[in-house]
């Protein structure tokens, strides 16, 4: 087995999640040791505001995980979805500061975990790997710029189709995200009504279908076409600053 075949081996035993299979083989090393692995059931809860922040997690294969921003009318308003391109809790700072939003698990499955404290030690002995997770914050920091605009200048529909074809991207399914009337207003930050109608509208279309507990794509075309143009501006700052970490990108990493 020659080394190339030996490290690419040696990545593909490595849990799914892109930015631990983009470190290198040392830096990986660094983190083997402490990486726990389980099941997070969807709208599991990891962090509320002003929680210590102690763990990093990593969403694996389809996992999802997503920032909730609370309101004072009682609502929850999401602001970015995390999937295997990421991670979320403490990945710059040196842990045990407050988490500011609400984390949950949207999603369900695979996710690993590492101690906060690890991480940090595993920076301190290695350059490439805080420039890694720098890198990575910078990518997240732009994806919440995004999102900021996004949610000022488009249309309730560019939004809903911009955040169905997110998720399928991170899950890989380009066929139905199991995503709820009640949780796709929660991604847009309206009434549940109110997203009901844009779904009736788009299953007017031809271009959505629903079922209990799931969007199906009928036409992602026509999909995209409805979408606003903010998860393209993501992927391609993904692209310059991390190569081949954003789901869409893998193909091309190699």
């Amino acid at each position: 087995m020659d080394v190339r075949t030996s490290t690419a081996t040696e990545v593909e035993s490595r849990p799914t999640n892109n930015l631990l299979r983009r470190l290198s083989q040392a830096d990986y090393a660094l983190l083997a040791p402490h990486v726990m692995s389980e099941n997070a059931a969807a709208n599991e809860l990891l962090y509320n505001p002003g929680d210590d922040v102690q763990l990093v997690h990593f969403p694996c294969g389809p996992s999802l995980a997503t920032f909730l921003v609370p309101n004072e009318d009682g609502r929850d308003v999401e602001t970015i979805l995390v999937g295997r391109e990421g991670a979320v809790g403490g990945i710059v700072s040196e842990g045990f500061l407050p988490a500011y939003t609400r984390i949950c698990v949207k999603f369900g499955g695979p996710f690993v975990r590492i101690h906060v404290s690890k991480l940090e030690a595993a920076k301190l002995r290695s350059p490439t790997l805080r420039n890694i997770f720098a890198r990575y914050a910078d990518c997240m920091l732009a994806q919440i710029f995004q999102s900021t605009a996004c949610n000022a200048i488009h249309s309730i529909e560019q939004r809903t189709a911009k955040w169905i074809i997110a998720a399928m991207e991170r899950t890989g399914d380009e066929s139905s995200v199991p995503l709820t009337h009640e949780q796709l207003a929660t991604l847009l930050g309206v009434g549940r009504s109110y997203a009901s109608r844009v779904l009736q509208s788009f299953k007017a279309e031809g271009v959505l279908d629903t079922r209990r507990g799931s969007i199906l794509v009928r036409n992602l075309d026509g999909l995209r076409l409805r979408a606003c143009l903010c998860n393209d501006a993501v992927k391609m700052h993904f692209e310059e600053v991390l190569r081949g970490v954003y789901p869409t990108e893998e193909q091309q990493a190699g």
